[in-house]
This record gives C-alpha cells, sequence and structure tokens, in this order.
C-alpha cells in the first residue's frame, strides 16, 4: 500500500525504531506535533513529558500496549501505542491518535 494513502486518513500515526527513535509520521500526527518542528529522526521520548515519558519508555521496554483517551482544547482523543514485530522480531513501537466526539454511542454486539 501507497504511504500517500496514510497522509489522507484523520488519524496521527507516529512509528519509532525499537530504540525510540521516530522514522514515521503522516500528515496527521506532523500536524498534532507541529510545534516540535521536524523530529523525524529524534527520540519519541523527548516529545513526552514526566510522568508519561518513563511510561512510555517502560511500555517499550517491556514491549507491552497502552490505549487510553485525553481531552485537550476541547477535542477528546483515543490514543493506542503498541509495539510491533517483523518476522517475529520486536522493531518498535506505534501510536495512533484519533479524534472522538466527546459522546460517542457503544453498540454492544453480544447476543443474549
Amino acid at each position: 500500500m501507497d504511504k500517500k494513502f496514510f497522509d489522507q486518513i484523520n488519524i496521527g500515526i507516529t512509528v519509532c525504531d525499537r530504540e525510540g527513535k521516530i522514522i514515521y509520521m503522516n500528515e496527521k500526527s506532523k500536524d498534532i506535533f507541529k510545534d516540535y518542528g521536524d523530529i523525524i529522526g529524534e527520540s519519541l521520548l523527548d516529545c513526552h513529558p514526566e510522568p508519561a515519558k518513563s511510561k512510555l519508555k517502560n511500555l517499550m521496554e517491556k514491549e507491552e500496549q497502552n490505549v487510553y483517551t485525553i481531552e485537550k482544547n476541547g477535542i477528546k482523543k483515543l490514543i493506542f501505542q503498541s509495539p510491533f514485530y517483523i518476522d517475529g522480531e520486536y522493531s518498535g513501537f506505534y501510536e495512533l491518535s484519533l479524534e472522538i466526539p466527546s459522546q460517542i454511542k457503544n453498540f454492544n454486539r453480544n447476543k443474549e
């Protein structure tokens, strides 16, 4: 799939290697982090204040997933952080940042 697809979707995608160096950002991610300037090649950890920085470092070391919501300037987001693997080997970490409505429907698909 062409990377241009990822530049057109309204989800911020940031990818770092196993050491935490940012190796990819789509256009939405670049917009989210525009105050930091061009940070491709920089440490992802330097973009996070404490205690988030230590938490992210720990997640990367333990290869654990982290999912949560935040609200800033009236915009609510779902943040999805997860390790990724290539040929079964831990290769880095990615973050998806997706804006969501302040009130969101939840559909229970369990059959009762």
